[in-house]
């Protein structure tokens, strides 16, 4: 098993300063590691720049991206690249959709995730009126994001509305959600239904509200690891890591994350899913820890 990496940006041998931790860590787990350019994929839009310093394998070598998120048009030109120097990487292009993109995943955890609603976009296309869609949400207060993103650290701003029927609260939001994301808008909108989690904290420097939520990685439908998902605040509980194993056992897809909060009345929901190539390991995650864990799921 190899890993791929994204290269510093201005130093194409070295791992680029966010991630340069998690090289350290998998090698010392026993990983091969590579590095990708991923300036040449995403602005250059040059695949075969991004892969030039991928030695190619006689034999096909399972491999596993941690890296910056892609949209998935691009992650197919990826899969595909590095498949051409014998690198199969653990999830296709399906696979990485299904989890990347929440509407992809919802049918599998919509009996355990708030009620979902969801818009395609056509890129620079006005808005239409929303409220058909949100009648079902009454009055009950919402939170707008794409495919893949909120602007949570703009709370207020451009992610929570307080009610699903104030229509010019719903367009203002939506406006400036749209506004923020710009070009790094994810194929629609999806409109999800608040639900009270258990606070936190408030994040010091955007004040959004922070709730005792949990990242849970698999392989295979396996949990191989846990952790914390917010470095502020102090949490009070910890991840039910088997509430939800029947769910992770049908998400299509060999290496993810699920995302898990405690609500205010003491249960437990799926946040959203996510391919774990791409996710973020939390600032409170032990990075050796966490490759090591991921060394012995490839290992059995």
């Amino acid at each position: 098993m190899k890993l791929v990496f994204c290269a510093a940006p201005f130093a194409p041998t070295l791992p680029d300063s966010a991630y340069a931790d998690e090289v350290t860590a998998a090698r010392a787990a026993g990983f091969d590691t590579v590095l990708i350019d991923f300036e040449a994929l995403v602005n250059d839009r040059d695949v075969r720049a991004a892969v030039r310093r991928v030695q190619p394998s006689d034999q096909p070598t399972p491999a596993l991206y941690r890296g910056w998120m892609l949209k998935p048009a691009l992650y197919a030109e990826l899969y595909d690249a590095l498949q051409d120097r014998g690198l199969l990487l653990i999830n296709d292009p399906a696979a990485y959709q299904h989890c990347h993109y929440l509407p992809e995943s919802y049918p599998i955890i919509a009996p355990h995730t708030p009620r979902t609603v969801v818009l395609p976009l056509t890129p620079n296309a006005p808005l239409p009126d929303l409220a058909p869609l949100l009648q079902p949400f009454g009055d009950r207060p919402l939170i707008v994001k794409d495919y893949v993103k909120s602007r949570k650290h703009e709370w207020h701003e451009a992610c929570f509305i307080p009610s699903a029927a104030d229509q010019a609260a719903v367009r203002r939001v939506v406006q400036r959600f749209v506004e923020l994301q710009g070009d790094d808008l994810n194929a629609g909108l999806v409109f999800r239904e608040f639900v009270a989690l258990q606070p936190l904290a408030q994040h010091s420097k955007s004040g959004m509200p922070l709730t005792q939520e949990f990242r849970l990685w698999f392989v295979d439908g396996q949990r191989i690891f846990s952790s914390q998902y917010w470095e502020e605040g102090t949490y009070t509980t910890w991840a039910p890591i088997d509430l939800f194993a029947e769910v992770a056992r049908q998400v299509q897809s060999r290496f993810f994350t699920m995302d898990v909060a405690r609500t205010l009345d003491g249960g437990w929901l799926i946040v959203e899913l996510g391919d774990g190539q791409v996710a973020g390991l939390p600032e409170t995650a032990d990075a050796a820890l966490f490759y090591r864990a991921l060394r012995a799921a490839f290992a059995t």
